[in-house]
Parts: C-alpha cells; structure tokens; sequence
C-alpha cells in the first residue's frame, strides 16, 4: 500500500510538532516570571516546519488546515502564534490519522469509467479492503509519542532543514546591511 503524499506530511509534521516537545499546558500563566523564558523561543509556524522539512509551503498549510480542523494541533495566528499539538494530537492514534487522511475508499476501482466485468463475482476486491484494514489496523496502537520516543525524536530535529525566521529588525548574519 502507498499512502498520499498529503497522509505523509500529516505524519511528518505532527512528528515534527511532537519531537519540539512543547507542551501548552506546561506554559506559565501570563503574569508569571517564567513567561519570558517562553516567549523568547517561539513556537514554530507553518512557514517554519514546511521550510525545516524542506516541502511546499502551500502543501504544508493544506495539511496544516486539515490537522486543525480534525483537531490534532492548534495554529494560532500574529505576532506570539504557531502551530502546537492539542492533547488529542498528543494521544491521536497514527491509525486513525492515516485513515482519516486515506478516506475508506476501495484500494482498486471496479466501479471506474469501465467498470471491471468481473466486479460482480469477484475476490479480490474484497481481499484487498481486507488487507487494507490490517495495515490501518497494525497503525492503532500507535501514537505519536511512540514515534519520537528517543532516538527518533532528537534525531528528526537534527536532520530537519534549520528554519529561517524571517524578522523585518534583525539582518541575517554576514549581509551588507550588518553592522558590527
């Protein structure tokens, strides 16, 4: 079976979120002194984890979209926003995000614009549904802290494309427009 490429980057960016280790239950209440710690390592945007996976960044805001919607991350907009895993995409299970993602069509199409001749007789059809619930299936008991559970975790962030944060007051390092 080969998942969709949008399945793909569902997982990896929610890999991505979970290996941060990020926790925004674990944030300080605004007035406490702590909050400053946390407002000087911003969350990750959209723009950042599509840049830091090296994929489109208009790919990455479908999936993005789509991840919010089914309430597994939490994208906030403006100056303090980013993207954050709500505690459902913490516990989420792989299996439901990929079925979820794939929709619960056939594995082959025996009904297309020529329908197979042998769709009223056939096994294979059923086998392959079959199959492809076994996969889903093995993918159930997993979550995403199963996936970044060390050595995965520190490993993906390693590897990632570092994000470039782009803010209009700060040049980047080693431009004409530095000043020492």
């Amino acid at each position: 079976m080969r998942l969709l490429r949008s399945t793909d980057l569902a997982l990896r960016v929610l890999m991505r979120l979970a290996a941060t280790g990020d926790d925004p239950a674990a944030a300080p209440a605004p007035g406490d002194a702590s909050a400053r710690d946390v407002a000087a390592t911003p969350t990750p945007t959209t723009r950042d984890v599509a840049a830091a996976m090296d994929v489109p960044y208009t790919h990455t805001a479908k999936v993005v979209a789509e991840l919010q919607h089914m309430g597994l991350l939490e994208a906030r907009r403006g100056r303090g926003g980013g993207l954050a895993l709500t505690q459902r995409g913490r516990t989420a299970s792989v299996g439901a995000i990929v079925r979820a993602f794939e929709g619960d069509g056939d594995v082959v199409d025996c009904e297309g614009t020529v329908p197979c001749p042998l769709r009223s007789a056939c096994r294979l059809r059923g086998a392959l549904r079959r199959a492809q619930e076994a996969f889903f299936a093995s993918l159930d008991p997993i979550t995403l802290a199963d996936l970044v559970a060390d050595p995965t975790g520190p490993l993906l962030l390693g590897i990632s494309r570092p994000a470039r944060l782009h803010r209009p007051d700060a040049a980047e390092p080693g431009s004409a427009s530095s000043t020492p």
